[in-house]
């Protein structure tokens, strides 16, 4: 089969170009704890998944928020950028979650490490450079591949996959048209922006399709890499002024993202093992589209909306199982 003179480009712009795609922060759901619709009874078709039993942990919409110190009586933060006892230099920054939503705990840890913008530098870097990089960084190195794979499928490349391309954004997209219960789910203005559904959809769709056809290990990676190099001081939680009041991205949002990505894990984690999925499992519109409906399954409990099912039929899953079945060289 044909290779793909693409995946050969460098995978340091890989990175790069997919964490900027992910860029936009998704988010948080806090309202309305009190009164949840009950599972049963939302208006949506049953998915062969046994929500809520498997996955009891709520996604977050980062709308639900007012500011960071909103965000705080949900998620509990934990900075550790203190020197230690006994010790001459200051501990690695390091930020830990923690977040607990119908008896399940989600923690998420995010250490200091490569940032994107060492990857872009060391593009510039001679071979020694290169080869220490390689040295103390072989996670990196070791999925390269994986990741130039992972940029391709996150971009709409029709250059190489033909007119209308599908990106995981496009998924993303699509099951937010899939929302028929607008008086449920638009609680105000902003959750029908780039903040709201379409965000949250975006960061737990690719981090259950990263995780369930490569591993939960390349998507950490992913979402690791872009929070570090766009917002350093979420290691540390020294925000300035600007940076609390911002309203394209805040650290209230990067958290979100953060929390978003562990839950898309786990679903893909679960997901890869009821559909036994693999980079050697030929993806199929009937499979893409099964899976995806296991996805808004969950949407709809977990932010208590009502939504339309995919369909083998629909041209964009066609279009996306091909370019991944392409990708994976699974033709």
């Amino acid at each position: 089969m044909k290779k793909f003179c693409m995946l050969n480009k460098s995978f340091l712009i890989s990175v790069l170009i997919y964490c900027f795609l992910l860029q936009s922060c998704v988010g948080n759901f806090l309202s309305r704890v009190e009164d949840r619709i009950p599972y049963k009874s939302l208006p949506y078709q049953e998915s062969s998944m046994p929500y809520p039993e498997r996955i009891l942990a709520r996604a977050l919409i980062s709308t639900r928020f007012k500011d960071l110190e909103h965000f705080k009586t949900a998620v509990n933060i934990i900075y550790n950028h203190k020197s230690n006892p006994g010790e001459n230099s200051a501990s690695l920054p390091s930020v830990l979650l923690n977040y607990k939503s119908n008896g399940e705990t989600i923690e998420v840890q995010l250490e200091s490490g490569v940032t994107q913008g060492d990857l872009t530098q060391l593009q510039k870097s001679n071979k020694l450079q290169q080869f220490k990089f390689a040295w103390f960084h072989p996670a990196e190195v070791r999925q390269r591949k994986d990741l130039e794979k992972v940029h391709m499928l996150s971009r709409r490349r029709a250059d190489v996959f033909g007119s209308k391309d599908v990106a995981f954004y496009d998924l993303a997209e699509a099951s937010v048209s899939h929302i028929h219960t607008p008086e449920l789910a638009y609680l105000s203005a902003r959750d029908s922006s780039e903040k709201g559904f379409l965000n949250t959809f975006n960061h737990v769709t690719a981090q259950a399709l990263i995780t369930s056809f490569f591993s939960k290990d390349l998507a950490d990676l992913i979402g690791d890499l872009h929070e570090r190099y766009y917002m350093p001081e979420l290691l540390t939680g020294q925000f300035n002024e600007k940076q609390l009041q911002d309203t394209i991205n805040n650290p209230t949002d990067n958290y979100v993202d953060l929390i978003n990505n562990e839950i898309g894990q786990r679903l893909g984690l679960q997901l890869k093992e009821k559909y036994k999925l693999s980079q050697t499992k030929k993806c199929t519109p009937a499979l893409l589209a099964s899976y995806l409906n296991d996805l808004q399954s969950y949407y709809m409990w977990a932010l208590e909306i009502g939504m339309s099912p995919f369909k083998a039929t629909d041209e964009k899953l066609i279009k996306f199982s091909n370019k991944m079945n392409r990708l994976l060289e699974n033709e």
